[in-house]
């Protein structure tokens, strides 16, 4: 090991992909940041453990048997394999549609989220703070893995996304938005940026008067739907005649 590994904390430079799944999807597609793979002795027999040593030897990625290890890292039992990995900067594509998620909180909600959005081929996330840690292992298990298929950089507000991707049309997700979700195919246009706010408050007022704001209409038996629901349904909506 390149130096001690303890349970996770959010100062820390390395995280967690935890199990064998996670770790393969790591593997896969974030393999120059991995710093070593740990594995269980009940990894025999896991049919995953083949693919892992076998990505991690052709990348000169090194492999220990440690459970004693592995139980202090994974809270769930029967995990049979964790990926280290160094901490990783990204730069979303100006060219791309983005999605941008002011404040979330909520790992499971962020991972959903992330998974859902690489479905309907958003690749490119903004994160505004103050935020749940996207490297967190709960929020790498709730993506299941597509966290390391997303570009993602977070910002300090909304304003500093804004000044990097100026020519992004703005979409917030509101409850007053003066645009129906059903009507967005005769008015938007690319590049755009699909905007959620806070699971429990939203968006805050000021984005009244940002971009076009958008609306989901439901029935009043609930008053709001639940954030990574939200994003499906505009993610699907504002995709499908692609």
């Amino acid at each position: 090991m390149l130096q001690p590994i303890k349970p996770y904390k959010k100062e820390f430079d390395y995280s967690y992909a935890l199990g064998v799944f996670l770790t393969i999807e790591l593997l896969e597609h974030k393999p120059e940041h991995v710093l070593s793979i740990i594995l269980s002795t009940n990894a025999v027999k896991n049919s995953g453990l083949e693919k892992i040593r076998a990505i991690a030897e052709s990348h000169g990625i090194t492999i220990e048997v440690n459970d004693r290890l592995i139980e202090r890292l994974s809270p769930k039992e029967n995990c049979y394999a964790v990926g280290v990995f160094r901490k990783y900067d990204n730069k979303l594509d100006s060219r791309k549609n983005h999605i941008v998620l002011v404040n979330p909180m909520d790992s499971g909600n962020l991972g959903t989220i992330i998974r859902t959005s690489l479905g309907f081929k958003f690749t490119n996330m903004a994160i505004i703070r103050p935020a749940v840690d996207i490297f967190d292992p709960k929020s790498i298990r709730a993506s299941m893995g597509a966290v390391f298929s997303m570009g993602f950089s977070y910002f300090d507000s909304f304003e500093a996304y804004q000044e990097v991707f100026s020519y992004h049309q703005l979409y917030p997700f509101l409850l007053n938005g003066r645009v129906k979700i059903q009507e967005v195919h005769g008015i938007k246009k690319e590049p755009y940026a699909l905007i959620f706010g806070n699971e429990s408050s939203g968006l805050p007022e000021s984005f009244n008067t940002i971009g076009t704001g958008i609306t989901i209409p439901h029935a009043k038996t609930i008053d709001s739907l639940n954030l990574s629901v939200a994003a499906a349904i505009a993610e699907y909506e504002f995709t499908r005649d692609a």
